[in-house]
């Protein structure tokens, strides 16, 4: 009996010690989660931040009874930050391409200059970082108009000259090209009117980029290197607030107006309307009267505060731009870049639209092209042509898509239109189909009923495939003036026009590639890189050289795909 009570009492004890080890690992894996627990920081994302997925794990804990997610874990100096997820949030409109129009149903064809490059450096932009750009970047007129074309200046009064040529068609050589090309006045620079001008600088969160608040200043740097003693500077910026940074300023005193560039710094949201607002009031009050009065814009375009939406701001530009002050803007950046928004705002301030991707680029724009960009010697520049219907079947414009007016718009002087700058060349481009060539981009047209049908015949003018009528205003006058200028059916072979008309050839041929367009017909890389190479001429700055490595550029992207 007493062994067995023995027994027994070993037994417990031993019960009673397994217990004790049992319960002291569990208590120290309980505690162990405790502290993870408290260990844990889970940080509240501001609203406009994306928090990143948190990082896995290093090692696997051993399977619970349930699931739960994994906890994300304080991060030492050793680790690296994870950044958030970078989205495209670029705007670009859509382009609905011009079709063949028949001559004889649609004889007037009417659109408004545009002196604009930035679509140009956008897409090259694109085709340096190894990717295609959307369709709706590739504004054919833009990359015509990014280059110099050697057309004679003016002779007489008319602030420019206009020059036409004739010839096939490269893509399509059935069909004709006809190129058209005005030349403004160039003034000097020591002879230009004084100016007025307002830097309006985007200093908000969203320009915190290197190619984007850096490269405006550098860029602004420039431009102030270029001012005359009797010119005025003054700076504006705006992020959540709009404010006044330097007032008006002589050009004489480049100091204090790079010092005031200097001290710029980007953070905050994107009050851009109230900065538009600020900068035409200071305009206004630095008015000169003659002079050349406009802000300068430089901003991704990403308006986010107060008024903000398109037709806000636009509304607002029309009804400031009354005043006789123009607004010119300057794009840049890439990820948030909103091209369709800016293009409005210089569109309907009476400004250009440039994108700046690089400082070479800014250099172009605001040093070498100083007088073009910044003062205008004629506004509200229209062109209407009227095809000769028994020597033209059906017509293109290419490019110009956002720039078409209605016929009755061309002599309708409160309908405004483009601004042509100093010394600056405008280049536009028709296919032509003649009269007598089956093309699949003509389509049938039942017989009107309450119509007699029509034979057209020449009824002057003979051997004249067109008429080209233009108006423009001097940059203070609110009256056109109109230019007519008849062209005659009389082509060249193509190896014998000018660089100029082979060049821009190359340009638009490129464009259209570059849009997959319907009427592309035989355009290939290769063709345009061989028409570039024969149009080169000078080429002073090295442009269409650079040109021809880009299209061999987006070739090889191309093929790749």
């Amino acid at each position: 009996m007493k062994f067995l009570l023995q027994m027994l009492a070993a037994l417990l004890l031993w019960i009673f010690i397994a217990c004790n080890e049992r319960g002291a690992q569990s208590g120290k894996s309980a505690d162990t989660e405790s502290k993870a627990d408290m260990s844990v920081v889970r940080p509240e994302p501001a609203e406009d931040e994306l928090v990143p997925p948190p990082p896995a794990a290093t090692t696997a804990p051993q399977a619970p009874a349930t699931i739960e997610s994994p906890q994300p874990r304080i991060a030492d100096d050793k680790d690296e930050v994870e950044k958030p997820a970078e989205f495209n949030t670029e705007d670009y409109d859509h382009i609905v391409e011009n079709k063949f129009l028949t001559a004889r149903q649609n004889p007037l064809s009417t659109f408004s200059i545009d002196v604009d490059e930035a679509a140009y450096s956008n897409v090259r932009r694109y085709i340096n970082n190894g990717s295609m750009p959307p369709a709706g970047a590739v504004r054919i007129e833009e990359m015509i108009n990014y280059f110099d074309y050697s057309y004679p200046q003016p002779q007489s009064d008319v602030p420019f000259s206009v020059n036409t040529e004739l010839s096939e068609c490269p893509w399509s050589p059935q069909h004709r090209l006809v190129h058209i090309g005005l030349q403004g006045q160039e003034i000097q620079v020591q002879n230009l009117p004084n100016a007025n001008i307002v830097f309006l600088i985007d200093v908000s969160g969203s320009m915190d980029e290197p190619n984007k608040l850096p490269l405006v200043k550098s860029s602004i740097k420039l431009l102030t290197d270029q001012l005359r003693p009797d010119d005025k500077v003054a700076i504006v910026v705006y992020a959540g607030n709009a404010g006044l940074v330097l007032p008006a300023t002589s050009g004489s005193n480049k100091t204090a107006i790079k010092e005031a560039i200097d001290q710029l710094e980007a953070g905050g949201s994107t009050a851009g309307g109230a900065g538009i607002q600020l900068a035409y009031k200071v305009a206004r009050e630095n008015f000169i009267k003659g002079g050349n009065n406009r802000i300068i814009l430089a901003t991704d375009g990403d308006f986010n505060v107060g008024a903000s939406s398109d037709d806000e701001l636009v509304s607002m530009i029309e009804k400031e731009r009354q005043s006789g002050i123009f607004l010119s803007v300057l794009g840049y950046g890439m990820g948030n870049y909103k091209d369709n928004k800016m293009q409005q705002l210089a569109d309907k301030g009476n400004g250009n639209h440039s994108y700046i991707d690089n400082i070479n680029e800014a250099r172009k724009v605001l040093v070498t092209e100083f007088g073009s960009t910044l003062f205008t010697i004629a506004k509200d520049v229209k062109i209407q042509i009227e095809f000769n219907p028994a020597k033209v079947q059906a017509y293109r414009l290419i490019g110009y898509e956002n720039r078409v007016m209605a016929a009755e718009d061309f002599n309708n002087d409160k309908k405004d239109a483009g601004e042509l700058g100093s010394g600056h060349t405008v280049t536009a481009l028709y296919e032509v189909i003649p009269v007598g060539v089956k093309s699949e981009f003509i389509g049938k047209v039942d017989d009107l009923k309450y119509q007699p049908v029509k034979t057209m015949t020449a009824v002057a003018g003979g051997d004249e495939i067109m008429t080209i009528k233009l108006r423009y205003k001097k940059p203070d006058g609110d009256v056109s003036k109109l230019i007519v200028h008849p062209v005659m059916d009389a082509h060249l072979a193509l190896d014998k026009t000018s660089d100029n008309f082979r060049f821009s050839a190359a340009v638009a041929s490129f464009g259209m590639l570059l849009r997959n367009s319907e009427f592309k017909q035989n355009a290939s890389y290769q063709q345009v890189i061989d028409l570039a190479k024969g149009a080169k001429g000078e080429d002073e700055n090295g442009y269409r050289q650079e040109f021809i490595g880009l299209v061999k550029a987006a070739g090889s992207l191309t093929a790749k795909k």
